[in-house]
């Protein structure tokens, strides 16, 4: 019987793999290939999430200045596709390993059909020992659709694939507990279990002009993550040997270890919690959120204090606490206009209201729909 090979997913962002020129580094793409092929031959299915399309366009049309309109950067993005994944499949054609391009935008996780092709396509090029290059199609994505950033992306194919472990390499060498460009006594936190508000709190903006994440991306994936039961490591990308030191288990950079805080989680709750992405929030008060955490609860209007969003019933929106911590996601059961006219009303008066009385003891959001990162 054949051993069951070890699911890794690995994040490039644009920050580590473009260098000064605002060009695509490609001896440091060539050494990450490398690490990954040692990686294969050690029994691991690695997958690549990959960002540089638009700088490899860029290069590619000699376009020095990064363009500001959305037409040049798509054309950018569709000419840099093409670049980039030829790269990989030259860097892995020399190890004698077979890479594939997969493009995803939101619209095709949105739908809970697609999501689930997707996630089975790239099972079945991992099976056929394919190492999928992903990245966002940018070619066709507008705000509406786009994940924004491929740390999102990362956690999204993490989930589908069930990941043993999850890496970004990043321009940083980890979570500190201050930023370390304002602070000079800033410390490395090595591992953390649980991204509670503090460690929210700690986190900066983007330290880069060239990628569209930072940290606190990072964060919200690692709290997907974390609760999908799959270990995340942020590190330094251009570390000697860092991919490998962390498949070893070497203790390099910062663990988001969700081991201390076992979830149970079913396929159906990871995809509402990244394959759409919210279209509003509901804040609740400090009742509704234990019952919630702790109690294993599902949402009643009673306990929402606030609407923001122009949601529809069934979307997704995000469920946040009054110390503004978003804390669970889930689908609605009412459009948002319902809900605002059901905000302060108590059971009785929502009871007594035709229009409303249908959520006076219905469930705003179902347990069966809730996922709660805490």
């Amino acid at each position: 019987m054949a051993t069951q090979k070890r699911k890794l997913v690995v994040k490039i962002g644009s920050s580590t793999l473009v260098d000064r020129n605002g060009t695509v580094d490609r001896a440091f793409l060539n050494d990450v290939v490398d690490q990954l092929a040692r990686l294969v031959g050690e029994g691991w299915a690695p997958i690549v999430v990959s960002s540089g399309a638009i700088a490899c366009g860029l290069e590619r049309l000699g376009i020095d200045q990064r363009p500001t309109d959305m037409p040049s950067l798509q054309a950018a993005a569709s000419v840099g596709e093409c670049a980039l994944a030829a790269a990989y499949d030259e860097a892995f054609g020399a190890h004698g390993l077979t890479s594939s391009l997969v493009l995803l935008t939101r619209r095709d996780t949105a739908d809970r059909t697609a999501y689930l092709h997707a996630r089975d396509t790239l099972g079945r090029l991992m099976e056929l020992g394919v190492v999928p290059i992903v990245n966002e199609n940018d070619t066709v994505s507008v705000e509406q659709i786009r994940f924004g950033d491929n740390d999102t992306l990362a956690a999204l194919v993490s989930c589908l694939i069930k990941a043993d472990l999850t890496v970004i390499l990043s321009d940083v060498d980890g979570f500190y507990d201050k930023n370390p460009s304002v602070h000079p006594t800033a410390k490395l936190i090595e591992r953390i279990a649980f991204v509670d508000h503090d460690v929210m709190a700690a986190a900066g903006g983007s330290s880069t002009t060239v990628g569209s994440g930072g940290m606190v991306t990072k964060l919200k994936a690692a709290r997907v993550l974390g609760a999908a039961g799959i270990p995340l490591v942020v590190c330094m990308g251009r570390r000697d040997d860092v991919i490998v030191d962390v498949a070893h288990g070497d203790n390099v950079g910062t663990i988001f270890d969700p081991s201390a805080h076992p979830h149970e989680i079913t396929p159906y709750k990871l995809w509402i919690a990244l394959g759409d992405s919210a279209r509003g929030t509901l804040v609740v008060d400090d009742g509704a959120k234990t019952a919630l955490v702790r109690k294993g609860s599902s949402l009643l209007v009673v306990g929402v204090t606030k609407v923001e969003g122009g949601f529809l019933e069934g979307d997704i929106v995000d469920i946040r606490d009054t110390a503004g911590d978003v804390f669970a996601r889930g689908r609605v059961a009412a459009p948002a206009d319902e809900v605002e006219l059901a905000v302060g009303k108590n059971h009785d008066e929502l009871a007594r209201n035709r229009i409303l009385a249908h959520l006076a003891d219905k469930a705003l959001v179902h347990r069966d729909e809730l996922i709660v990162f805490e």
